[in-house]
């Protein structure tokens, strides 16, 4: 996908993918049990809604659908689970054997790494996730895995036509709930 003189679809995602995602995801398999997780999803966020062009109070789980970008938790869960995969393969790494072999948990706080050690098919995941999701107008999407139908048209038209997917526009009510 080039990025010169491509729609505003395609390079807005790329672009996303390229700057805010690696970074978001630098280390992903270390960090993703931290508190400070959050803070990190709110900016990942902010780039989906930036892509989509829907506003703040569209419902978290439609963001990802429109901008064709799995939710971050997937992400670093697949990050973690490919991590692990290449610890296992490598006997003379010293990481293995707390891998394989984890020492006993003593504090029940911590969220380590060897916890949950079952691979996920993301897209399953993801699919099981929205249709489990209460948000209005669900039925409108029956695979989120895929670009939803108009992702390449002209910003002002894909703007427009996620808010009516959503139903969040510019009006008075949604106006006064913020």
């Amino acid at each position: 996908m080039k990025l010169a003189g491509s729609t505003w679809g395609a390079s807005a995602w790329s672009s996303a993918l390229a700057f805010c995602y690696s970074a978001a995801e630098y280390c992903a398999p270390v960090w993703p049990r931290s508190t400070h997780t959050s803070q990190v999803d709110v900016q990942l966020n902010s780039t989906m809604r930036l892509i989509s062009g829907t506003l703040c109070s569209t419902p978290l789980p439609w963001l990802p659908v429109l901008s064709n970008i799995e939710p971050p938790a997937l992400r670093r869960k697949a990050a973690t689970d490919k991590l692990v995969e290449k610890i296992v393969k490598h006997d003379s790494w010293p990481m293995q054997p707390d891998i394989l072999n984890p020492p006993l948990l003593q504090l029940t706080s911590r969220k380590l790494l060897w916890l949950d050690l079952r691979p996920v098919d993301i897209k399953s995941r993801w699919r099981h996730n929205w249709k489990s999701a209460q948000v209005v107008n669900s039925h409108l999407v029956h695979d989120p895995t895929i670009r939803q139908p108009g992702f390449d048209l002209p910003r002002q038209q894909w703007s427009v036509l996620n808010r009516f997917r959503t139903e969040q526009g510019h009006c008075g009510a949604c106006r006064r709930k913020w």
